[in-house]
């Protein structure tokens, strides 16, 4: 497990005592300056108060970038962020779980549930913060139109995403799933499959990196960034920001159950759902990330 502690996010002022400089008076000779009295202002940014530490666990695009952004805002209300990145989605729900971090921000609501259904981990959706479109990116191919018999599309391999990748396929006509096929549908699920596609079934992380070998890649909207892909320039279809995908798969703030009351766990999320942030998404992402309202 790769993980890397997000440099530059928060910085601690130290300020040393007075200084004591030498000059000279008219005779040359030399005349040592008495310290300046200490003001209450100097002496209070001196000895800043003890804030209490939350350490989140995040991916790094765009949810350490969020928290970085929110860093500054979070100061303020009390508490300082510590965020460690992680580059894959199973380590930061464990760690979670076990107490080391506080909580997390890289998922939806139903990967936790499906996660908490296999690991028997106790996790909870403390807030709601942004929806991430899922899309259809170029590979090989350039149009949906251009597919052949045959050829190959990249998706991400664990449950909720994989099943998320086949009903946006599936919207956009290159397939259809079983009555009934939902949330946990995979590609036995696929009832008809008139191109014969196949499917090279990836970590989510990993999809982005076979674009230049397959016809095409099904993204989750953080790895299009990393992979810098637009969703409005570069993205062949997404899901629409009013569809129940946007609700569904809002991204959020996860704690072990009975931390979602902490009050440092809702000053993030207060922070985190804030104007300031809100427009900080809207200016950065290019409609790859939407404040959820």
């Amino acid at each position: 497990m790769k993980k890397r502690v997000l440099a530059g996010l928060l910085t601690t002022a130290v300020i040393a005592g007075a200084l004591v400089g030498c000059g000279s008076d008219k005779k040359g000779e030399a005349q040592t300056e008495q310290p300046k009295e200490e003001t209450k202002e100097e002496a209070a940014e001196e000895k800043p108060a003890d804030l209490e530490t939350i350490k989140v666990a995040a991916s790094a695009t765009p949810h350490a970038e969020i928290l970085e952004k929110a860093a500054p805002l979070l100061e303020e209300k009390g508490y300082k962020l510590d965020v460690t990145v992680f580059d894959d989605y199973v380590q930061p729900n464990l760690v979670v779980e076990s107490g080391e971090f506080d909580a997390n921000y890289f998922q939806h609501v139903p990967y936790l549930d499906s996660f908490n259904e296999e690991q028997g981990t106790h996790l909870v959706d403390a807030g709601d913060i942004h929806y991430e479109p899922f899309g259809i990116y170029p590979g090989t191919k350039k149009k949906l139109d251009d597919i052949e018999d045959g050829d190959t599309i990249a998706i991400p391999n664990d449950t909720t995403n994989e099943a998320r990748a086949l009903l946006l396929l599936q919207d956009n006509g290159l397939l259809t799933l079983k009555d009934g096929a939902g949330l946990t549908a995979t590609i036995k699920d696929i009832k008809d499959n008139p191109k014969k596609i196949k499917f090279e079934e990836l970590e989510a992380a990993q999809v982005a990196r076979v674009k230049d070998e397959v016809a095409f890649v099904v993204l989750n909207g953080n790895y299009a960034l990393e992979a810098d892909f637009s969703v409005a320039k570069d993205s062949i279809a997404y899901e629409a920001t009013d569809s129940e995908a946007a609700k569904t798969y809002v991204n959020i703030i996860a704690v072990k159950e009975g931390n979602e009351k902490n009050e440092g766990i809702k000053a993030l999320v207060e922070v985190l759902k804030s104007d300031d942030i809100k427009k900080y998404i809207t200016d950065t992402y290019d409609g790859a990330v939407i404040a959820f309202e």
